[in-house]
């Protein structure tokens, strides 16, 4: 696999910084995400953190994003309350995204900063959900 970097929507960055600095509030909701939709909107949500496993922020923008009637993102990016940063997907997050959104960018950090790579990339020997279903062609 090779990693392929695109350019990193720094409006998108921003955007989720300010929803976690300013709307994340206690243990229940510590990361905020934002999406971009392929018409420029961004959609912007806060995890539901609970004991049971309750939905990431990444999963969350994607119901924000379609009760708003954007269903095609095109990008998307989590950051951590309290200055934590960029913080990737974890691996159900990665899956559900590279479902519904198979040409997605994902911004990503790492010691040097920040980077958008295709959600594929984040997935090695990548499952494609569609692809094995009965009436896949």
């Amino acid at each position: 696999m090779t990693s392929q970097t695109n350019p990193v929507d720094h409006e998108l960055v921003a955007a989720a910084a300010h929803v976690a600095r300013t709307r994340c509030r206690g243990d229940n909701h510590t990361v905020a995400a934002a999406a971009r939709a392929r018409d420029g909107r961004i959609v912007t949500a806060v995890n539901a953190y609970h004991f049971t496993g309750g939905p990431c922020a990444e999963l969350v923008v994607i119901g924000a994003a379609a009760a708003r009637g954007a269903y095609d993102l095109v990008t998307v990016v989590a950051v951590g309350d309290r200055e934590r940063g960029v913080v990737p997907p974890c691996g159900r997050c990665r899956q559900v995204l590279l479902d519904y959104f198979p040409g997605l960018e994902v911004i990503v950090g790492d010691g040097e900063g920040v980077r958008s790579v295709p959600v594929a990339e984040l997935l090695p020997a990548t499952y494609v959900w569609a692809e094995h279903q009965l009436d896949a062609g």
